[in-house]
Parts: C-alpha cells; structure tokens; sequence
C-alpha cells in the first residue's frame, strides 16, 4: 500500500550547495528530494548526479525525482535524452517534466503545437518506460496543464503508462475544486508539489493552511496506488525563500501526514 511521504523541492533553497540542502532536510525529518536540474543537478553533469546521488543517500534521504525544465513540444525532443541519462545517474525513479511552452495559457497553444506536445511526450515516456523512469508533469498556470480539462486532454492522448501527472493548487483555488481534481486526476497521479500561497502568489507560513490541506492529503491518502511505494509530499518554496523557517513548515506537514487514516493504520 503507497503512502504519501514527506519530500522536499531543491529548487527551495537553489542559493544553498546540494550538502547544506541536505542538511536542512535532514534536521527536519524529510524523506525524499526533488533535485532540480536548474541549479543543483545540471542536465548533462553526470559527475554531478553521482555525487548529489551519494550525498543524498549518505544522509538516508531517498532522491524522489529529477527536477527537469524540459518543454515537451516547445523543445526538440532529441533534448530529454541527456535528460534522461543525468536522471538514471542521479537515481531518480521519475522526472518531471513540462508539457508546452512554459509562460503560455493552454487556451492559446494552436492545435499543432499541442499536437506535436502529446506526440513528444509519447516518445519521451516510452524512453524513459526503457529505462525504469517514470514522467510527471508539472500541474502549473501559463503551461497546457494549467486547466483540469488540458491536463486530462493531454494524458488521455498521450496515453502511456509511465506518464503521470504531479499536483499542486493554482493560487486562490478552493477545497472543494482542488478535491474534484485530485479525483478526476486520480488514475494518472504521481506526486504532490506543496506550498501556501495566495492569488497574488504571496508565499505564507504552511500551517495556516491546515484545513485546506487536510482535505488534500485525506482525498490522496483515501486511493492508494499500487504502483508507488510512497507517494511524494513534496514542500516547494517558503516565505522569504529563507531556510530558517522551513522547519516550521515541515513539522507541520509532517504533521498532517501522520494522522492520516493510512498512516495510522501502518503504526498500528
């Protein structure tokens, strides 16, 4: 039975050296790391992935995922294969990736281009299907998953069962919607990118959110999927992008998670 786990973004703190993000992970209980490819794992620095790699199991933190910036459809698709090959150097079991053009609203993507995205994205899922890794898209505003109905569109075309999809809330999104996507995305889900922000994309202390979270984690904890051991919680960005208040931050979805019906039951 999966449970949902918590994880860290290293996007996060992208001033700090992968060893002092460990550290800081590590202080505060996390589990696992997203590794970004912008800073910490550079695509095609496979020395890099190597060390990030041992550092990250030293400290006894899994590597969740592969943080990537690829484009699927805006980008050749010849560009994910040193994507891949840094990811299977890293141990990332998954990669996420994002599907169009970032910056650009799902509504005014022409249909070639979207059709060229599911294509690509086809491609890219049976290469990395070949070597053991798993895609997720990134759930974001301004890309073609930025709407429930785009981001189902694109999996069910797609089609390919080493595609998945991650979920975060749009800022300003309620309970009830932010419920209703998580069961229409269910069969497609991966992992969850977790913050607290408004619709200004203000960042805010995690705690506060309690109760729209409660609802998230018990809607997510309700389905286990048989394909994941853990299912990712993965906190990304905090207030000030200041290291010093992420403790608070994952004590208190550490704490949610635990109460969990299914992690209860584990303790049990």
């Amino acid at each position: 039975m999966s449970r949902i786990a918590l994880g860290l973004c290293s996007v996060t703190f992208r001033a700090l050296a992968p060893e002092q993000t460990l550290e800081l992970a590590a202080q505060a209980q996390v589990e696992g790391i997203e590794w970004g490819a912008d800073v910490h794992v550079p695509v095609g620095d496979l020395v890099a992935a190597q060390r990030v790699a041992a550092a990250t199991s030293h400290y006894g933190i899994a590597v969740a995922s592969y943080g990537s910036y690829v484009e699927a459809g805006a980008v050749p698709v010849s560009a994910f294969s040193p994507v891949l090959e840094t990811a299977v150097a890293l141990g990332a079991p998954n990669i996420r990736i994002w599907a169009g053009r970032r910056g650009v609203a799902s509504v005014d993507v022409p249909p070639d281009e979207r059709a060229r995205c599911i294509a690509d994205l086809r491609t890219m899922a049976e290469q990395a299907s070949q070597a053991g890794v798993t895609l997720s898209l990134e759930f974001h505003r301004l890309t073609l998953t930025d709407s429930l109905a785009s981001t189902l569109d694109i999996l069910r075309h797609v089609n390919h069962e080493a595609l998945y999809t991650y979920w975060q809330p749009r800022p300003g999104i309620g309970a009830l919607e932010a419920i209703e996507e998580l069961i229409a995305v269910r069969p497609w889900l991966s992992h969850l990118h977790v913050f607290n922000w408004n619709e200004q994309r203000e960042r805010f202390p995690l705690a506060p959110a309690e109760p729209f979270w409660h609802g998230v984690l018990e809607t997510v904890s309700a389905a286990p999927d048989p394909r994941f051991d853990r299912r990712w919680a993965m906190i990304e960005f905090v207030r000030g992008d200041d290291p010093a208040v992420f403790p608070a931050d994952a004590e208190a979805l550490r704490r949610w998670l635990a109460s969990l019906p299914h992690a209860r039951a584990a303790v049990s």
